[in-house]
């Protein structure tokens, strides 16, 4: 990359943030585009040259805060920790994300709000899927994971409990929902038998008399 173009990667990457910031705080409809080539300190013609409209620059916002989301996830996945620990981090990330994301599209333009839905629709479908792919291999190579389960039942219930978290995770009750993940962790990998029950029956089909 030339200077030329890490000059423009920074202006776009002080757009993004003011951007999402701005209509994040105040809605698509109360922020202008001056507002936000102040904040990001760049030229209007600047935001339209590489955007063209204030609706564009809206997604495109957006979806470059879903990357960065994602890329986080990718981080804690490749960290030093133990499997549930990755698993309980990444599920307290996405349901901080699904709440900022129910809140934010309220306040997205109604002209872009369905093709923004296919684009989030087609985002999870490619990007999400690949991760959460990456995700179940390394829970079946750790073995927290039953070899035999499919990406996309695994998918299916991922979702399923980070859409719950999300719906819990408002102001009034992040520090419950946060206490209680252990719990959530405990039910995700073993049910509602327990680690105790399934140690039990897995001794009992090894024909372990411990």
């Amino acid at each position: 990359m030339d200077g030329f173009e890490r000059r423009k990667q920074k202006k776009m990457e002080q757009i993004y943030n003011a951007a999402f910031e701005l209509f994040f705080k105040h809605g698509f409809q109360r922020v202008s585009v001056n507002e936000i080539a102040h904040k990001a300190k760049v030229s209007p013609a600047t935001i339209y040259n590489y955007f063209g409209t204030k609706e564009q620059l809206y997604t495109d916002s957006l979806m470059n805060w879903m990357d960065k989301q994602l890329a986080v996830c990718e981080d804690i996945l490749d960290s030093e920790l133990s499997f549930p620990e990755k698993t309980k981090e990444i599920m307290l990330l996405e349901a901080k994300n699904i709440k900022i994301v129910a809140d934010e599209l309220p306040k997205a333009p109604s002209s872009e709000l369905s093709g923004l839905m296919q684009m989030m629709e087609n985002y999870s479908e490619q990007k999400v899927a690949q991760f959460v792919r990456k995700f179940v291999a390394l829970g079946k190579q750790e073995g927290y994971i039953l070899i035999d389960q499919t990406e996309e039942i695994m998918m299916r219930y991922f979702t399923m409990f980070k859409n719950e978290l999300g719906r819990h995770w408002e102001a009034s009750n992040q520090e419950r929902t946060t206490l209680s993940m252990d719990q959530l962790i405990e039910l995700f990998f073993y049910g509602l038998a327990g680690r105790g029950q399934q140690q039990a029956q897995d001794e009992s089909q090894n024909g372990s008399t411990f």
